[in-house]
């Protein structure tokens, strides 16, 4: 697919109150916006640029799938979320990636909300205390994979980024080389074009939420 041309975006540090200007080259994907809001997070933070894989950008895609839609089963103390048998009978054939290459799934940040952010916002909202911030820098994390989607034509909006200590090139490895592109929907990695119109746009469909609710959450599970 054509890349259209690169631009720059401001990306927000969270360790002060100002902002840093960080220059980088994109495709028109809000995916993958996010994915250079938290490496250039990270690397302000003396830690590593994460791998932007994929497959596992691809598998949190389905991952945000799974729930159909349902903000209220996003929460902290009484969350829910796919069995772990999803990974390899769903998710990773859905995206084309072989199920022998799975690698832990080390740390999510999943969120839901009634309207669309930019990334940069859904950064500020996913990423929003000390505990969060201790999974982002961890040095013990080497991949990323950042998807969202609308639900229906519209809200709610889904944001999920899956953290891996897989190596790379050889976790979560696509069968053909290329990711199934899955509609409606964005993810990272893929360099493709996706915009707002592919997440499902609000604009045009009617709120099926009137007050806005955002739940993020953070924590460690494995396959």
């Amino acid at each position: 697919m054509a890349r259209k041309n690169a631009k720059h975006i401001l990306l927000p540090s969270v360790r002060c109150s100002c902002a840093v200007l960080v220059y980088a080259k994109l495709t028109d994907n809000p995916a993958d916006e996010l994915v250079a809001v938290l490496n250039a997070n990270r690397t302000a933070h003396k830690s590593s640029s994460l791998a932007d894989n994929p497959g596992l950008a691809c598998i949190a895609l389905q991952y945000i799938k799974a729930y159909q839609g349902d903000c209220e089963a996003v929460g902290e103390s009484d969350a829910k979320k796919p069995p772990d048998s999803e990974f390899a009978q769903t998710f990773a054939p859905n995206c084309g990636v072989d199920a022998s290459t799975l690698s832990p799934i080390t740390s999510r940040f999943l969120g839901c909300q009634s309207k669309y952010v930019q990334p940069s916002e859904a950064f500020s909202m996913l990423i929003k205390n000390e505990k969060s911030l201790e999974i982002l820098y961890n040095k013990n994390q080497t991949e990323i994979g950042a998807a969202v989607t609308g639900t229906d034509g519209g809200a709610p909006y889904f944001w999920c980024v899956l953290l891996s200590n897989g190596k790379h090139n050889s976790s979560f490895v696509l069968e053909d080389g290329v990711a199934k592109i899955s509609r409606p929907g964005c993810f990272s990695g893929a360099n493709d074009d996706c915009s707002g119109a592919d997440v499902s746009s609000p604009f045009g469909h009617k709120w099926v939420y009137a007050v806005t609710a955002f739940i993020a959450v953070g924590y460690a599970f494995g396959l």
